[in-house]
């Protein structure tokens, strides 16, 4: 064996064995380079160690991908952890079939697993993390039955959590961290018995309740931390009494804190930060004085509650409800909002804090007051005239305490003698960091706060390799959004395990405004201008997610409607909406919903976004805002556009979301000259149906809370940049939770993409949905309107159309004469049929949207048409209503009580081509 230094601990060695050939034979078997700072591409000579094990090259700076030579290797592992590797997964390592351990985390990789990867089956140990892996996880990760340690985090997965991996019945540590995965936690995870490790976080999805983990008596750590999970904390949590890390933090968790959690005395980390939990805080809690922190919640105030902020490792900020406001003897850093608790004659002008170091006297006339508290795993702290809420651990890295503060001992470029000295020390917390800046004098401020990155460095080390992203939040408002201190610097970075989450050098609060001030090339200031009225809230946070249910704005009847919504979206303040799409100028009107404009705007962090207005005049447009939030904000899907959030100020009722670079389908279809129109070829059009057909099928199949849309068209349909389509307009949708029919007194819908019975009846079931579905897909096909194409006077619809040339058939005649020759005929049957299908005017003999996809796909037949009244055998009533509805187009149909049709005016009728959101 052979060793040699490496940085800090680590050491170079090579290992040789020494007995083949009786002994008179050595080869090498293992290698260890690590933190050697190697600068280069991988050799492919490695590939000549024909008994090599162990290859350990982790912590360098090795780019480019992995040599094709090494398939010949027969490593049981091999780990890059922490270099600058790039491309796609390396196929080459699907090869080495002898692999137990494999770690390429913290590289820059990416795209998609490939399926090959089931190739591995003696893999035990699986390392992914931190890379740009793409797409969603292979169905062929389930054939690695031997799995002990699988780690995804830090990546732009798509799909949900698999149901496969109930495979991995032997598998111990399992960490599905910010990966962007879909929730629920799927039941079957119920099966990994054996696990001691379990962390997953910031799910994207809808809500779901407490996953099942009931005989998980082995787990030493659980982290379910913003992972949508509702409802009350199981008393069975208390019984694994293992337990030494529980996180279930930034989730929408109710009731009080189970009495069986006085049972875990090997827990060292609690936290159940920003949740919905009552009751009192159980005062073992307080007395035990491990890192707990209960922040942000609605505890209820008892006699035995505390009688001061504990300090130190129990973290109660604003954790209690609004009910103690009117209780003098609540500290008040145990209220929301965490008021001011001096007389107006103790307010100050301004405010300077030193962050991790001690008190500095800058240019002579400014202090900075030290905060030198070392702790910071779950911390409140009161300095004079400001607080600091602390939370998180960094989990594998053994850290002491006072490592939450740290020290620069390098010099920084550009930067005066006068400022240097803030840049010597760095407060840092894993997770979140609150600085309160309490009793100000209202007024106008300027907020700087003082970035450095004085942990990794910006030489070609290992060490160079961190990139630490987090949030900004000033007054609850976000600020800064991925907020990367490297690339605002001037300096690139990639992930690495290590200290990495929020870190600041220096907060000033000044009275007047001033310019910004560059302090340097990997330093950077930000300055905020606003107004502050007693106290200013600094969040700095590695998730974004600490907007919380009640900070609504506006005092209107909707805002209490909201407050009784469970929003999984965002609050924007009426001055970032004005201000993105400045003031609302007509020149980014993008079009004119059912009510109110859409115009398209820019967020200071570059999101560009379609800004849907309301009329607040419109009680109807009021109701129809409210199912909008409280629908969307749950559901979230590739083909539904997505909601960023809303605004409710004053009369403003704004939704925010992301903007679609090609409008609508209404527009590319129908579109009355070339600027609006798009040449759609076969493939898109097909890419488009398939799309539209998924939305709907998760809307009323696959999401938590089904519901029906009621008015599925063109013009609600939404193309992005790359032509994929997104269902918009959930504001006419219906909630159908019970899986019920629904006998609707309001019928609301388009004409023309109506289903009969819901038109003539108010007969409502998702196969309403699913009529409008076949209208829709028959226009993509045909390029016509179903509205405006009438071949002859005999013919109201396009629809009409379709059945005579099905009849005759020659339904192919349909398909648009833009498409020439290019595309499929025997395609074009296939969607024209299932069209032709989902309009049966008998909803019982339509398809659900899961079948009209399965067909589409091509996966399930055609179905024979089971009967084909059509519109052409309609009794004569219906063809009465047909033409009604033709000759009077600005207007809608409600069923009245008594059941008799009457007309009524509505907005809900809109015949138009060209909106956008």
């Amino acid at each position: 064996m052979a060793k040699g230094d490496g940085n800090e601990g680590f050491e170079s060695i090579v290992i040789c064995n020494c007995s083949f050939n009786n002994n008179k034979t050595c080869h090498v078997v293992s290698i260890s380079l690590t933190a050697l700072n190697i600068s280069a591409t991988l050799p492919p000579d490695f590939s000549k160690f024909r008994h090599l094990k162990v290859l350990d090259l982790s912590r360098n700076y090795f780019t480019g991908t992995i040599p094709r030579e090494w398939t010949t290797l027969k490593l049981e592992t091999l780990s890059f952890m922490g270099n600058r590797l790039s491309g796609p997964f390396p196929k080459v390592l699907t090869n080495i079939t002898s692999l137990t351990n494999l770690s390429i985390e913290g590289n820059n990789f990416s795209g998609s697993i490939p399926p090959e990867i089931g190739k591995l089956i003696n893999l035990q140990k699986l390392t992914l993390s931190s890379n740009a892996f793409s797409g969603e996880l292979p169905v062929e990760l389930a054939k690695l039955i031997y799995l002990t340690d699988m780690r995804i985090n830090d990546n732009n997965f798509s799909g949900k959590i698999p149901d496969f991996i109930s495979n991995w019945k032997q598998i111990q540590k399992l960490q599905i961290h910010g990966s962007s995965l879909e929730g629920p936690i799927p039941s079957s995870i119920s099966a990994l018995t054996s696990l001691s490790d379990l962390r997953i976080s910031d799910l994207k999805g809808a809500r779901s309740p407490f996953p099942l983990l009931r005989n998980m008596d082995s787990l030493k750590t659980l982290i379910l931390r913003n992972c949508l999970i509702y409802g009350e904390i199981p008393e069975y949590i208390g019984d694994m009494k293992k337990l030494k890390t529980l996180d279930l933090s930034y989730n929408n968790l109710t009731g009080e804190i189970p009495g069986s959690f006085h049972k875990l005395t090997k827990a060292d980390f609690l936290y159940l930060t920003g949740n919905q939990l009552t009751g009192s805080v159980p005062q073992w809690i307080v007395e035990r004085n491990k890192n707990a922190d209960l922040s942000y919640n609605n505890f209820t105030w008892e006699p035995a509650s505390p009688i001061e902020c504990p300090r130190g490792s129990v973290n109660l900020v604003e954790s209690y409800s609004t009910s103690v406001d009117k209780l003098s003897r609540v500290p008040s850093c145990l209220r929301h909002k965490f008021p001011c608790s001096v007389s107006s004659k103790q307010y100050k002008y301004s405010l300077h804090i030193n962050c991790g170091g001690k008190e500095l006297n800058i240019s002579g006339d400014t202090t900075y007051e030290a905060d030198i508290e070392p702790r910071g795993a779950s911390m409140f702290y009161p300095g004079h005239g400001w607080a600091l809420s602390s939370s998180g651990n960094f989990m594998d890295n053994d850290i002491d305490a006072d490592e939450y503060i740290v020290t620069n001992t390098s010099s920084l470029s550009n930067v005066s003698a006068i400022h240097s000295a803030l840049y010597t020390t760095a407060r840092i917390s894993p997770l979140s960091l609150t600085y309160y800046g309490l009793c100000l004098m209202k007024g106008n401020y300027t907020v700087s706060l003082l970035f450095a990155e004085i942990i990794f460095k910006s030489d070609r080390s290992f060490y160079s390799l961190g990139k630490r992203i987090f949030d900004v939040y000033i007054q609850d408002e976000l600020v800064l959004k991925d907020f990367n201190i490297e690339e605002e610097a001037g300096g690139t970075g990639i992930p690495a395990r290590g200290m990495y989450g929020p870190i600041i050098s220096a907060i000033s609060v000044v009275p007047n405004f001033r310019p910004p001030i560059i302090v340097g090339k990997r330093n950077y200031l930000v300055v905020v201008l606003g107004a502050i009225s007693a106290a200013i809230v600094i969040v700095l946070m590695v998730l974004g997610i600490l907007w919380r249910k009640g900070r609504l704005g506006g005092k209107n009847s909707v805002e209490k409607e909201l407050r009784g919504l469970d929003l999984q979206t965002g609050i924007f303040s009426l001055r970032q909406i004005k201000a993105a799409t400045k003031n609302f100028d007509t020149e980014n009107k993008i079009g004119e919903g059912g009510f109110g404009c859409v115009y398209k705007g820019l967020l200071s962090d570059g999101t560009v976004i379609a800004v849907k207005q309301l009329s607040s005049k419109s009680k109807q447009g009021n109701r129809e805002f409210v199912n909008e939030i409280g629908m969307i904000s749950a559901l979230q899907h590739p083909n539904l556009v997505k909601l960023y959030g809303c605004c409710v100020e004053g009369n403003q009722l704004l939704l925010v979301y992301e903007y679609m670079e090609n409008n609508c389908l209404s527009r590319a279809l129908f579109g009355k000259n070339a600027t609006c129109k798009l040449k759609l070829n076969w493939p898109t059009r097909q890419k488009i149906c398939l799309g539209i057909a998924r939305g709907l099928a998760y809307l009323h199949e696959e999401s938590r809370i089904k519901i029906v849309h009621r008015d599925i068209k063109t013009s609600n349909v939404l193309l992005d940049k790359d032509l994929n389509a997104k269902i918009s307009d959930f504001g006419l949708a219906k909630l159908n939770e019970d899986d019920k029919t629904h006998i609707s007194t309001r019928i609301a819908g388009t004409i023309g993409y109506m289903a009969p019975e819901y038109a003539m009846r108010g007969y409502l079931t998702d196969k309403a949905d699913v009529y409008s579905f076949g209208v829709v897909a028959l226009e993509i096909v045909s390029g016509k309107s179903n509205t405006n194409y009438r071949p002859s006077e005999d013919f109201v619809y396009l629809l009409d159309w379709a059945y005579v040339l099905r009849e005759r058939g020659s339904l192919l005649e349909l398909v648009d004469p833009d498409l020439g020759s290019e595309y499929s005929s025997e395609e074009a049957m296939v969607m024209l049929n299932v069209a032709l299908l989902c309009t049966n005017a008998s909803p019982t003999l339509r398809p659900t949207m899961s079948q009209v996809v399965s067909m589409l796909e091509g996966r399930t037949a055609v179905q024979d048409l089971l009967s084909d009244p059509g519109f052409s055998s309609m009794d004569s009533k219906f063809k009465a209503l047909v033409n009604h509805f033709w000759q009077n187009p600005s207007q809608t149909l409600s069923m009245s009580t008594s059941g008799t049709v009457t007309d009524s005016a509505s907005s809900n009728i809109e015949i138009e081509e060209s909106r956008n959101r």
